[in-house]
Formats: C-alpha cells, sequence, structure tokens
C-alpha cells in the first residue's frame, strides 16, 4: 500500500465504487502482515514512499519464499537483495516469474519495466571491475525504485583521463554515486567536477592496509568535497535508495 493506492481507494469509497466494508478489508493489511518468518511492513511505501526490501543475506529459500509470497498477496512488488546463487537458484523453482540477477546479487518479482517517477538520471560511477557487484547493486535497486539509471564504469583514480572523458556524462546527471574501493579517492575528484549530490560507497576492494573497506571509508568521510556524503561498506542499496528520495525532490 502506497499513497497513489491509497488515494485511489479513497476515491473510490467517495464515488461509490468500492463500499466501506470492502475498503476496510483492503486496508486491513496495514501496517504489516504477519508470516511464519516474520512482520512484513506494508505500510512502509506509504510512510516512506519507497516499500519494504528483503535482505537476503541469511535467510533460508523458504524464508524468502514465504516473504515473497506476502508481498505478492499484498500488493506489492517484492525486491530482495544479497542473495546467494544457491538460494535464488531454490527460489526460483518456487517463483519462476521472479528475476534474478547474478553479478547484483538481486531477485526481483514485480513488473517487468517499473514506471520512471524520478526526476533526472543517476549516474553510477564505478572505479574497477572489482567494484562492479557493489556498483550493479547500486543499479539494479536504483532502476526498481523507478529511476533512469546509467552506469559509467572503469574510471578510477590510476587512470584519471578515463574520468576526464566522460565530464559531460557526469555533469548531466542528477544525482551521482560513486563506488570505490582501495584508498576511495574517486568520489572526491567526482564531487570536485559537479555541482550535484555525490554518494559514496566505500567497497572492501584492495590489499591488507584497506583493511576491508576501512581505508577507503575513513577516507570518503574526510573528503574535501563538500557535496560528498557516505553510506557504509559495500552498501549499494543503501546508496541507490537515498539516491531515489533525492531524485525525487
Amino acid at each position: 500500500m502506497d499513497s497513489e493506492a491509497l488515494r485511489k481507494l479513497f476515491e473510490a469509497v467517495r464515488s461509490g465504487g468500492v463500499d466501506v466494508d470492502e475498503a476496510i478489508r483492503r486496508a486491513a493489511v496495514l501496517p504489516f502482515l504477519e508470516v511464519e518468518h516474520g512482520r512484513i511492513d506494508t505500510h512502509r511505501a506509504l510512510r516512506q514512499g519507497i516499500p519494504e526490501v528483503v535482505f537476503g543475506q541469511g535467510k533460508t529459500a523458504e524464508q524468502i519464499i514465504d516473504i515473497a509470497r506476502a508481498l505478492r498477496s499484498a500488493g506489492q512488488p517484492v525486491l530482495v537483495t544479497r542473495i546467494s546463487p544457491e538460494v535464488a537458484t531454490a527460489v526460483l523453482e518456487a517463483l519462476p516469474e521472479a528475476d534474478h540477477h547474478a553479478v547484483a546479487r538481486t531477485l526481483w518479482l514485480g513488473p517487468g519495466e517499473v514506471p520512471v517517477v524520478g526526476k533526472g538520471t543517476i549516474l553510477v560511477v564505478s572505479a574497477g571491475s572489482a567494484d562492479r557487484p557493489v556498483a550493479t547493486e547500486a543499479c539494479e535497486v536504483a532502476r526498481r525504485f523507478g529511476n533512469k539509471v546509467d552506469l559509467l564504469q572503469d574510471v578510477g583514480v590510476a587512470g584519471i583521463h578515463r574520468l576526464f572523458a566522460s565530464l559531460d556524462q557526469l555533469r548531466a546527471a542528477r544525482v551521482l554515486i560513486v563506488v570505490a574501493g582501495m584508498e576511495g579517492a574517486l568520489p572526491s575528484v567526482v564531487g570536485g567536477l559537479v555541482d550535484k549530490p555525490v554518494i559514496a560507497v566505500p567497497t572492501s576492494v584492495g590489499y591488507g592496509a584497506s583493511l576491508g573497506g576501512v581505508t577507503a571509508l575513513l577516507g570518503m568521510l574526510t573528503s574535501c568535497a563538500s557535496n560528498v556524503t557516505v553510506v557504509n561498506i559495500d552498501n549499494g542499496f543503501g546508496a541507490a535508495h537515498v539516491a531515489t528520495l533525492i531524485n525525487r525532490l
């Protein structure tokens, strides 16, 4: 249930197309559904503009199937993040209509084409090929949230000329998500080139002193580019969520 669905329900009651008892029945799923493996928040899209997303890491196929069916019964799309290949295979056997993106580690159960509601383009900028899973997660989530998304890959600071060759694309975006590991310098460079919000995503890519992404995280947090903000290590989902909210303003 989101604000548009609730508005239509109220209008149907006002016009006489839906009686009060039926409206109450439809609204009875608010604010959550009780299922075997948890409580499903069907009220989140109404409160926050984006429906609940299932974090797949650590969940069994049976748990995800149960949750997905409950969300679909409530008329909501299903987006699962961080789903392992083995669990995804088992889920697809039960829900063959779902779409699994192996690189992004996401699973989607909903319309093939999500209407674009964002006002501009979200550009995901990836430093290197090793950052691709996190960058692709950000792309997939942002698309499923109704954004036009572009991806600019392999433009890390070790070959900065590759980034400068795409200045027009950088400056045309409304929001930028910049994904980088190692020392995490790329978001600062991008931030200094554009007048738009830059959401930095540190990744756990790098040798020993990168400390599993902590070095990149600290570098991004101490960026001298004032338009750079930072999400958690490897959190492509969180970056896409925030970028979506910005892109709707």
